[in-house]
C-alpha cells in the first residue's frame, strides 16, 4: 500500500471517530444523568480523531487532506439515522451522496 493510500484510511478513521463523537455528545443531551459520560467519550473520539488528522496534515497536502474531512458529516448523518432514528429526507441523502463523490474526486487527485 503506498503513502497517499494510507493517509487516505487515517484520514477515513479520523473522519469516522468525528462523526461517533458528534453521536456521543448527542446521546448525552438525550441521557442527562449520562452527560459527563457521553461527553467526555466524545471529547476522547475528537482527541483521537485530531491526532490522526495532524499526522496526515503534516506530510500532505491540506487542500488534499481537508478535502475528507466532509466524510464526517456522512457519519453523522448515517449515525443519526441507525443509532438515533432521525429521519433523512431525500434530498439531505442526494447532498451525502454529492459530498461522498467530491471526497472520492478529491481522494484520486
Amino acid at each position: 500500500m503506498d503513502k497517499k493510500a494510507k493517509f487516505a484510511l487515517l484520514l477515513l478513521f479520523s473522519t469516522f471517530l468525528g462523526g461517533v463523537g458528534q453521536l456521543l455528545f448527542k446521546l448525552g443531551f438525550i441521557d442527562p444523568h449520562s452527560f459527563v459520560f457521553y461527553l467526555g467519550i466524545g471529547i476522547f473520539a475528537y482527541l483521537i480523531s485530531t491526532v490522526f488528522y495532524l499526522y496526515v496534515l503534516g506530510r500532505s497536502n491540506l487542500s488534499w487532506a481537508y478535502g475528507f474531512q466532509g466524510l464526517s458529516y456522512i457519519f453523522a448523518s448515517i449515525f443519526a439515522y441507525s443509532v438515533l432514528g432521525e429521519r433523512i429526507v431525500m434530498l439531505r441523502w442526494a447532498g451525502i451522496i454529492l459530498i461522498a463523490v467530491g471526497t472520492a474526486i478529491i481522494g484520486l487527485s
